[in-house]
């Protein structure tokens, strides 16, 4: 409980609303998720290793840049309530 609020100063702006820092974190959580998906799903296919983690290698950069902008415009649609 002593260290929960200067934590969540890195997470939560002076209004409550999510910072770029917790996107950011948000983003590459979610992408070790779906990478590890994506490489599993393209082993089964391809029942190559290889293959498989080079498939996950492109597509883990590629979806973090998307998924953090869409994360900070679904942040704007929600600011402008």
């Amino acid at each position: 409980m002593i260290f929960d609020q200067p934590i969540k100063k890195w997470f939560v702006d002076e209004e409550g609303k999510d910072t770029n820092v917790k996107s950011v974190l948000k983003s590459v959580s979610w992408r070790v998720v779906g990478t590890i998906d994506t490489m599993v799903i393209s082993y089964l296919i391809t029942g190559q290793i290889k293959t498989a983690l080079s498939i996950g290698s492109i597509e883990v950069v590629s979806k973090m840049v998307l998924y953090y902008f869409h994360e900070r415009a679904w942040a704007r649609v929600s600011d402008n309530k």
